[in-house]
């Protein structure tokens, strides 16, 4: 760090941050489907030449992906290594989620950027490809076992060599999609994205030349890791445990348990999983470099101010069991690791809770309730829905939950009711806040949802849901209630259905005019609900947050004699 003054590092750190955050923009401006384009289920970062290690990562991207993509690039570094053939202006891409973290859905485009005839760092791309084959339209296929049920696999291969792209990996890709065009859009938008960051780079290390760049990368490094170990110090030492529980796998109806210990001590910290179920048949499995980076995001929520760079994860050590559900080996499937790495995050910061309290939030609503309505119109066209939907946060020492939040493993953000009803056969009836779901506490949990989607193509659909929650709540913290259970139904001739896995289903079919409704859940509550202000409570039941019988049983009657 003494190799560059405070103000220049400050410099160059926000240009290197503006690099990504273009990238970001310019794929969201490109890419043809929502989830890319309105929910922003994409990121783009800086990587380390020779470890991949993260260095930047831009702001609107999903924090989940700040450790995975670090993993990815670690992958093409072994690839090319192995190869010894890197050039400028090769691409790699793939969506291999056991050496590349997340699920298949997701793929990577990682680029070398070379200065004067020298390896400088990787640049990569990451979004969710809207279908990407397997079984389910969407990917999301909540019965698979093994890896080949839920998508196209592809290995890290060169996509383009020396700027020429290969035009043959391109057909296999869209040879392997229901959705070809959605498919072309988004790989063009990750290219250009690429494309940008190069530029962008050749105008920096034009500016300030290659050898202070890479002095200020290396200082930000070094940066990140003493804000972490500041962190710590300010922390008491100990050691604390939380547990909870996965509804099932989707093949079995046995609940799955994720553990964790959390221990300080002086400014280093350790997250220990052992305890956690073992590898299951069902696609709630997660690999090794998605649970490394779910650590990451876990403790990026409770320190807010720490940079997204590898240097933060320099303190803490994470130790994950061999054979457990959070270090899959291929070819276990991976495509539900959303709801895996929520709880994940749910027992990081109950342990925490028990630490210090004022740091951490109660549990959010905990799924992101992967939906996918699929079917053909009259011209034989497919068409595929597939979405994601929000719930509750938790409440804290300083509020109220968030109503109708996104998930705490991102940013993105879900796709509003009209773009999707203009670009499929569907129809919300219900889009709104889920009364009496929200934890009660001195600062109640958010409010979930209600969604009811009808279909109104008349050659019907088939619906599918990877979801959780529905068996185990969120938890409250520092005496708060849990917040509200998932539930979710699907209308038939003769009424309205349930799942038998509570969460998961696939298969269901639905004519013109049926519907399926989402009942999603709320946020854990924090602190007694008897020590919630009654004007609070007269409030939350003047705006029909909150119903007047519920109020009574959680609070008592004090609220009736005070205006909301």
């Amino acid at each position: 760090m003494s190799e560059i003054d405070p103000i220049t590092l400050s410099v160059l750190s926000g240009r290197m941050e503006q690099i990504a955050d273009e990238m970001d923009a310019t794929l969201f401006r490109a890419a043809f489907n929502p989830i890319i384009a309105e929910a922003h289920d994409a990121s783009h970062g800086l990587y380390h030449a020779h470890t991949g290690d993260t260095l930047v990562q831009g702001k609107s991207g999903l924090p989940i992906f700040v450790g995975v993509m670090a993993f990815a690039v670690q992958a093409v570094i072994e690839k090319a290594e192995k190869d010894g053939d890197l050039a400028d202006g090769d691409i790699y891409i793939f969506n291999d989620a056991h050496i590349g973290g997340t699920h298949l859905s997701d793929m990577r485009l990682v680029r070398p950027y070379f200065r004067d005839g020298e390896l400088f760092c990787y640049l990569a791309s990451v979004g969710h490809w809207h279908d990407v084959g397997g079984a389910v339209p969407g990917n999301y296929n909540p019965a698979a076992t093994e890896v080949f049920q839920e998508a196209f696999v592809l290995p890290p291969v060169k996509l383009a060599r020396g700027g020429l792209i290969n035009q043959d990996i391109i057909d296999i890709l869209l040879r392997n999609t229901r959705l070809p065009q959605s498919a072309m859009g988004d790989l063009n938008g990750q290219l250009g994205a690429l494309d940008l960051g190069i530029k962008r780079m050749d105008e920096l290390l034009d500016e300030y030349g290659a050898a202070t760049v890479a002095a200020a990368l290396e200082a930000l490094g070094h940066r990140a890791e003493a804000l972490m170990r500041s962190e710590l110090q300010d922390l008491p030492d100990g050691r604390w445990e939380a547990e909870d529980f996965l509804d099932n796998d989707g093949i079995t109806d046995d609940p799955l348990a994720i553990r964790v210990a959390l221990e300080i001590k002086d400014d280093r910290m350790t997250l220990d999983f052992t305890g956690s179920a073992a590898q299951c048949a069902g696609p709630v499995n997660i690999a090794l470099p998605t649970t490394i980076a779910t650590a990451y995001v876990a403790i990026k929520h409770i320190f807010p101010t720490l940079p997204a760079n590898a240097g933060v994860m320099r303190p803490i050590e994470v130790i994950v069991p061999e054979g457990s559900l959070l270090s899959a080996e291929f070819p276990a499937p991976t495509g539900g690791y959303t709801e895996t790495i929520l709880r994940m995050i749910d027992v990081v910061f109950s342990a925490f809770a028990k630490a210090a309290p004022t740091r951490v939030v109660a549990n959010a609503y905990g799924t992101i309730n992967a939906l996918s309505i699929a079917g053909k119109r009259n011209n034989g066209q497919p068409w595929v829905m597939f979405s994601f939907y929000g719930g509750g946060h938790g409440g804290s020492i300083n509020s109220d939950g968030l109503n109708h939040g996104n998930a705490p493993i991102s940013t993105a953000t879900i796709p509003p009711m009209e773009i999707l009803e203009a670009a499929y056969p569907v129809m919300f009836r219900t889009w709104a806040l889920r009364p009496d779901s929200a934890g009660a506490g001195t600062h109640r949990g958010g409010l979930g949802a209600i969604y009811e989607i009808e279909v109104l193509e008349e050659n019907g659909a088939e619906a599918f849901l990877f979801g959780e929650r529905g068996r185990f709540a969120p938890k409250g913290i520092a005496d708060g209630s849990d917040g509200a259970m998932n539930v979710f139904s699907y209308e038939q001739d003769d009424g309205w259905a349930h799942p038998p896995l509570a969460s998961k289903m696939r298969g269901i079919t639905l004519r013109q005019g049926q519907a399926v409704r989402l009942e999603t859940p709320g946020g854990g509550g924090y602190g007694a609900p008897q020590d919630r202000a009654p004007a609070d409570v007269a409030r939350d039941v003047a705006r029909g947050l909150v119903s007047a019988a519920m109020a009574d049983q959680l609070h008592g009657p004090s609220w009736r004699e005070v205006s909301p």
